[in-house]
């Protein structure tokens, strides 16, 4: 599998490209690498849709602040995540109309209004939602399903989403049910046939006259639906995954837009994350860091117990493989876990008693226990790498 190239590399635009910018960029590829342009050419078809790809990413603020942050790894792959993988329906349904602003018709201008893929009546697509679900580490760990409620619109089952009580629905006496409609127009080549949406019909080739009374010809109604989410092991907090076709559903039959799942973390009492790595402060009392012993440690998957060997120093890092979290690569694939480090601590404490004292003063001057110039360097640059 060929290597991702960077969306800006792709689009040939600096990161702080401004919208029109990035628009004129994709819409120049779009151009160049058009499969109308390009026939059987399997190479112009790939960068075409790595383009629209591309543009789809950096179009969109929220996805692009997420790009520009993580990378590949901030939009996904596989396992749910948005992005990539665009098909060439999904490119003509979502972006064909960026041409339009030019003053022409992708169809029209690649084919002289005979092209193979000129468009036809406008397919509506329902916009897309977006949710938050909040995830503990150990859900985090072994990936779960949620099942969340939504108020969303939902095809209409009075109409069964058609928009038409009988059922029934007229041909555009405009546009003669194709949707669009043609004019002349004088442009940079010369006359064109430029093709437009039909102002009658909306583009859909069709008009409704008797309009179902629940959804007023509408198609869709508002209501709750329940849906379940698969969540990937390894997720992290800022991440958006992608539930194909559970957003809004489209007028008279459309398309359904995604459900977009915004990850959340909840705080842990134990652990802090380190992206796969978890971190856990251990605090020692005086005796168990000086002769040693067994202590218990948390993991995400119970507790455990490990070895401290006599004379551990505060600023140690023990560390314990596999007991981490998921490692996920910038497509969402699984490659390993990652580990659980122990950060060492020792108390002193700040209140003694007469008795406890006592033995302290006992111990002051022990050669022992009073350091040299050698265990002074040691135990700083232990602590603090200096």
């Amino acid at each position: 599998m060929a290597e991702k190239r960077d969306y800006y590399e792709v689009l040939e635009v600096a990161k702080n490209a401004t919208a029109d910018e990035i628009k004129k960029a994709y819409r120049k590829k779009a151009i160049q690498y058009h499969p109308d342009k390009n026939p059987g050419d399997k190479e112009a078809e790939e960068k075409f849709k790595e383009a629209a790809e591309a543009y789809e990413v950096l179009s969109d603020p929220q996805k692009r602040a997420r790009y520009d942050q993580y990378g590949f790894a901030g939009m996904g792959g596989a396992g749910g995540f948005s992005g990539g993988g665009m098909s060439m329906e999904d490119i003509f349904t979502h972006f064909g109309d960026i041409f339009e602003g030019a003053g022409f018709d992708l169809g029209d201008f690649f084919g002289g209004g005979g092209s193979s893929r000129s468009r036809g009546p406008r397919v509506r697509r329902g916009s897309d939602m977006r949710v938050k679900v909040r995830l503990t580490l150990e859900e985090i760990a072994k990936g779960c399903e949620k099942k969340i409620k939504v108020r969303k619109l939902v095809q209409c089952k009075d109409c069964n989403g058609t928009g038409s009580a009988d059922g029934k629905t007229n041909t555009c006496p405009t546009c003669k049910g194709s949707g669009r409609v043609i004019r002349q127009q004088r442009g940079i080549f010369g006359m064109m046939q430029v093709q437009s949406e039909c102002e009658t019909c909306g583009g859909e080739g069709t008009i409704i006259k008797n309009k179902c009374p629940k959804c007023g010809g509408q198609g869709v109604i508002r209501d709750e639906e329940i849906i379940t989410i698969t969540i990937p092991a390894g997720v992290m907090g800022g991440m958006q995954l992608s539930v194909p076709g559970k957003g809004n559903a489209a007028p008279r039959g459309g398309v359904n837009g995604d459900l977009l799942v915004l990850i959340e973390e909840e705080e842990h009492k134990d652990f802090i994350r380190q992206e796969s790595d978890l971190i856990y402060n251990l605090l020692l009392d005086m005796p168990t860091a000086v002769l040693g012993g067994q202590v218990q440690i948390p993991t995400l998957t119970g507790d455990v117990k490990i070895t401290i060997t006599p004379g551990t120093q505060p600023g140690k890092v023990l560390r314990m493989r596999g007991k981490g979290l998921p490692r996920i690569d910038q497509y969402g694939r699984n490659y390993g876990v990652g580990d659980l480090l122990i950060n060492v601590g020792v108390y002193i404490p700040e209140r003694l008693n007469k008795d406890e004292k006592k033995l302290i003063e006992q111990l002051q001057n022990s050669p022992n226990i009073v350091p040299g110039s050698a265990d002074k360097k040691n135990f700083f640059r232990n602590l603090f790498g200096i």
